[in-house]
């Protein structure tokens, strides 16, 4: 039975950035978060390690809770985590509005899947920078969105792969022939200067933590961010 309504939206045609709270001063989380959301982000991207599938800890349920409650941007929530089974149940109560786990986790992709959309919260998969992206096609008819990792995944502040680019193009072309609107998110060293490279080759959805919440004009980096790669 369904007990949690996504506030996700569907595919509208328009580029969406979520801004990172793994960027975000922690000691004044909520006064972040008020400025991303009044200078306009669209999602609010929350990654969620467990110290085993990444070498790296970050936050838990209780974080999604109060973010929850204190804000109506949609809750981009991404399982970085060897058992997503066992996360799910608890980060859909908290309030996620979409759940995005990993192809190479240990639990079967599918049955973490169907138990998301069971709560009523939106579905993705992620892939990571050497995944090959054909894991993908027995999974698209159960996802709302495709997150590719144009970093490795684990810490904030790296560079954009060079490979990127064309894991993404692979991936836009799966979702074309799926016939599905599916959202493509991109994560890892999103800024300016690499956002463009994204778009062109397919992403509708942008995950961007330092370049906004560093920025003293987050507007003003938003805008920056959305911006479309010229035509050549």
């Amino acid at each position: 039975m369904k007990k949690n309504t996504s506030k996700m939206p569907a595919v509208n045609g328009t580029i969406c950035v979520a801004p990172s709270i793994l960027s975000a001063d922690l000691c004044h989380l909520g006064e972040d978060v008020s400025r991303v959301a009044q200078a306009g982000a669209d999602w609010l991207h929350v990654d969620i390690m467990d110290g085993h599938f990444v070498p790296n800890l970050s936050f838990g349920p209780a974080v999604v809770r109060s973010l929850k409650g204190f804000t109506d941007l949609p809750l981009d929530v991404h399982l970085m985590v060897t058992n997503p089974l066992n996360f799910i149940l608890p980060f859909a109560k908290a309030g996620a509005d979409l759940l995005t786990v990993h192809v190479e986790s240990q639990d079967d992709t599918v049955q973490a899947l169907q138990a998301i959309r069971a709560l009523g919260v939106k579905t993705g998969v992620s892939l990571k920078p050497d995944t090959n992206p054909e894991m993908l096609k027995p999974l698209l008819e159960y996802i709302d969105l495709v997150l590719v990792m144009s970093v490795y995944p684990g810490f904030g502040g790296q560079e954009f792969l060079q490979s990127a680019p064309a894991q993404i193009q692979a991936v836009r072309q799966l979702i074309h022939a799926s016939g599905r609107k599916i959202w493509l998110e991109v994560d890892g060293g999103i800024n300016a200067q690499t956002s463009p490279v994204a778009i062109k080759a397919g992403a509708d959805a942008l995950v961007a933590g330092h370049a906004i919440f560093s920025s003293a004009d987050p507007a003003w980096a938003l805008k920056q961010i959305r911006q479309a790669a010229p035509e050549i």
